[in-house]
């Protein structure tokens, strides 16, 4: 039980349903659609919907999606909604102008949306309302005005973000109304997404990739130099996906197999469940070291092998036994290991949530257009957002991520799930980029080692490294000892200027059913349930 006097939320709890986001009017929005008799996928695909609107830094129409849905009978259905790089684009037009990485917001980064084909999908294989109504609250929404949350303030106050925006006419026009920054509690409008989203609610996705959306976002992304082309548009579809599993002391988690990036966080499980951590202190620096090193271990090998599915090594064969020994041998308990090379971590935007319903089905859902508003530009008469992950595409020959055209990129996005004795009991997500592997392993041993709630286990405070040194970076919740014991193990710690990603998690007891959920403070959201 927590300190009822110390500042802090206690879980959601309840018998029927339940949905956990990163803003109140997302949750709400879920609920309500449950509530009318929708399921935990419709519910799930509302609130993306209105996240679309009330954190439009974070995710929306032109971004990507993933998935994991729990159905009733206890099976896994992965779905992974990642666009493709526009045919034509290839890794020498890149480097033919001078870059060895891949610009982060270069046109060439902006990727076939595909949120809206795994949007499709979900809806027609596992949903019981039209898809035309979960899109209504988001309709309401952009046309006639939300408040801005605290959290999405601070983010929209970050200077480059802001020169960034102030940059573009059309995200100017819609987030600089009255020419300075929003703050929280102003009333934002977005008409122009709003009519688009009335087309798709009319006439379905197709009109999204097919039509004169599809045609506004090509002209776009032409103009500025790109090669995308409407057949690109037209060919984009969702994949059904097997979830990955590993064990970690009893709990299984399941993750979705490249070209996402949760292969990795089951290596970085494997690694740490060769060490004793529930003999430690959930806040000590031991602990804290351990993580560090069996993540940067785990992230050595996601940058060397995981990129499309199609290039990408068997998943499975990064964590059988032998490989986890190999890495796990690597951690001295008592000292950093230089040998560790990690590349630079750029920051990112995700939004992730969770929903669970009366008959047992449970939905977990990722949904991004990857950096600040994606790739910083929106189409001018539609109101969509590029995204930038083709920011994620290396440019070294041969690699399994090499930029090619109609690739899919190597994914930061992952949604997870747990399951206990075979049963699935917890859907759960952390955001934040390149920390999500590393989110999940601390979530996962908050709830296994140390008999944390969801809330709990999302309130702990966090570490992970700093996006141009790769050094550790340590929230304030961690006391200033730690980081000097963090030092004196080699890491060059310091304090975090931000917080560290969010997340969001439901538990259904696998006994009574009843469900606890919890929200991470770090965003606008709550958990809720009835």
């Amino acid at each position: 039980m927590r300190d009822f006097q110390v500042s802090g939320r206690s879980p959601a709890r309840g018998t029927r349903m339940m949905a956990a986001t990163s803003h109140t009017a997302a949750t709400t929005a879920a609920l309500q659609v449950m509530g009318k008799g929708g399921n935990a996928v419709d519910g799930a695909l509302a609130a993306a919907g209105v996240l679309s609107v009330v954190e439009p830094h974070m995710t929306g129409l032109g971004g990507d999606c993933f998935a994991i849905i729990a159905q009733p009978d206890g099976t896994l259905h992965g779905v992974n909604a990642s666009g493709r790089a526009p045919a034509m684009l290839t890794a020498d037009m890149v480097r033919s102008d001078g870059h060895t990485r891949m610009p982060f917001t270069h046109v060439h980064a902006i990727t076939v949306p595909g949120a809206l084909r795994g949007f499709e999908y979900m809806a027609g294989h596992f949903g019981t309302t039209r898809f035309r109504n979960l899109l209504e609250p988001a309709i309401t929404l952009a046309r006639d005005g939300w408040l801005v949350g605290d959290r999405v303030a601070y983010d929209f106050a970050k200077p480059e973000f802001a020169r960034q925006v102030e940059a573009d006419p059309v995200l100017a026009r819609v987030f600089r109304p009255q020419g300075r920054v929003p703050v929280a509690g102003d009333r934002l409008v977005w008409p122009q997404l709003a009519k688009t989203l009335e087309l798709i609610a009319a006439n379905g996705v197709d009109a999204f990739y097919t039509g004169d959306i599809a045609r506004d976002i090509v002209a776009h992304v032409r103009d500025k130099g790109g090669v995308m082309s409407l057949l690109d548009m037209a060919n984009c579809k969702a994949d059904a996906v097997t979830p990955i599993t590993a064990d970690y002391r009893g709990l299984t988690v399941a993750e979705l197999p490249p070209n996402g990036q949760g292969v990795i966080a089951l290596i970085a499980l494997k690694i740490l469940e060769r060490f004793d951590l529930a003999s430690l202190d959930a806040d000590d620096p031991e602990r804290l070291h351990l993580e560090l090193e069996a993540c940067r271990a785990a992230y050595t090998v996601r940058d060397a092998f995981v990129g499309d599915f199609d290039t990408s090594v068997d998943a499975q064969a990064l964590y059988d036994e032998a490989a986890i020994d190999a890495l796990a041998a690597q951690i001295d308990p008592a000292r950093r290991n230089a040998g560790f090379e990690l590349p630079e971590v750029p920051d990112s935007d995700t939004i992730y949530l969770s929903t669970a319903d009366d008959e047992g089905r449970m939905v977990s859902l990722i949904y991004s257009i990857y950096g600040d508003f994606g790739a910083m530009t929106a189409t001018e008469s539609t109101g969509i957002v590029l995204q930038n992950r083709g920011a994620c595409f290396s440019l070294e020959k041969g690699h399994p991520n090499e930029l090619a055209g109609g690739k899919r990129p190597m994914h930061t996005i992952i949604p997870a799930m747990a399951l206990k004795d075979g049963k699935p009991v917890m859907t759960f997500g952390v955001m934040g980029g390149a920390y999500q592997p590393m989110g999940h392993a601390h979530f996962i041993s908050n709830i296994v080692d140390y008999g944390m709630d969801p809330q709990e286990a999302l309130d702990a405070p966090r570490v992970f490294w700093n996006t141009d040194t790769t050094e550790p970076i340590v929230e304030t919740g961690y006391d200033e000892p730690v980081i000097e014991a963090l030092k004196g193990k080699g890491h060059a710690a310091t304090r975090a200027a931000h917080p560290i990603g969010g997340g969001q998690a439901i538990w259904r007891d696998p006994e009574t059913g009843a469900l606890t959920g919890g929200s991470d403070p770090r965003k606008d959201g709550c958990a809720a349930g009835l």
